[in-house]
């Protein structure tokens, strides 16, 4: 089944919905990697944090299809911020994927307590004018993050990923990327999981004969955020990426939204998020 491409503020096209694979083991990245593949995803988002970068290169390259056909997004850690290091750290990410190129290159956190961020964000626009990466984006950003590098280098990122669920919709952070033209990725859009335990989320998934994370996963897409839900399990994968054939009504949309909670954040804050 295809599925939307959205166009990126460099010319670019990302997928719409692709693999996420934070906590899945290098040994079982592969078989993750292939299946989603062979379901239909064309993203695969990974970290160098990740320590899975081996694994999901064995698992593109064993899924047969051509370069062009998968997109991997793979992201700098924060032990790695600063230009020359940034470089460094991007090297040997291309040699744990076997890629020649990535698609997006993200820095994963700002990490703002080391002031690197900026200089980090001048060597990914290095990466970039080298074709190496093919788009660049960031992680985590807060408006002040993001507000620094533009204003410092005039190059906008072209996505940041960030957390962002119905619990947590971020929509200060999200108004700022559609004035600058710049993507939301929803990290953590099951919310962790718990949304699927959530009698609202249930009763619309019964409705229209869909799973809980079928029913989240469409808000992403409906709010044309891109989404990258995770799982190791073949079943889940494809059962994640069944979400073309069925919409929201305007009523459902309302009552998702009014699931956001002030504490609805699950992952560290970034501006004191160190690692």
């Amino acid at each position: 089944m295809t599925q939307p491409r959205l166009p990126l503020n460099d010319g670019g096209r990302i997928p719409q919905l692709g693999l996420g694979t934070w906590q899945t083991p290098d040994s079982e990245a592969a078989a993750s990697v292939r299946a989603a593949l062979a379901a239909g995803y064309r993203l695969i988002d990974t970290a160098a944090a990740y320590e899975n970068e081996s694994g999901v290169g064995a698992g593109l390259r064993a899924s047969g299809l051509p370069r062009e056909d998968f997109f991997v997004t793979t992201k700098l850690w924060n032990s790695r911020q600063g230009f020359d290091e940034t470089l460094r750290a991007f090297d040997e990410s291309l040699r744990r994927l076997q890629l020649d190129d990535v698609d997006l290159y993200l820095i994963h956190w700002p990490a703002p307590r080391q002031g690197r961020y900026l200089d980090s964000w001048r060597a990914l626009i290095r990466l970039k004018e080298e074709r190496r990466a093919r788009s660049i984006g960031v992680s985590n950003f807060q408006i002040p993050h993001l507000q620094r590098i533009i204003a410092e280098t005039g190059v906008i990122p072209s996505v940041n990923q960030i957390e962002l669920h119905p619990d947590f919709p971020q929509p200060e952070l999200r108004a700022f990327h559609a004035e600058h033209g710049i993507l939301t990725q929803s990290w953590s859009p099951l919310g962790q999981g718990a949304l699927l335990q959530n009698e609202t989320v249930r009763d619309i998934a019964r409705q229209h004969k869909k799973t809980a994370a079928q029913v989240v996963i469409r808000w992403h897409l409906e709010k044309r955020l891109l989404v990258i839900p995770k799982s190791v399990h073949p079943e889940r994968i494809q059962e994640n990426f069944a979400v073309f054939d069925f919409s929201l009504t305007a009523d459902d949309q309302a009552r998702l939204d009014a699931l956001k909670t002030p504490q609805g954040r699950n992952g560290p804050h970034p501006d004191t998020a160190e690692f």
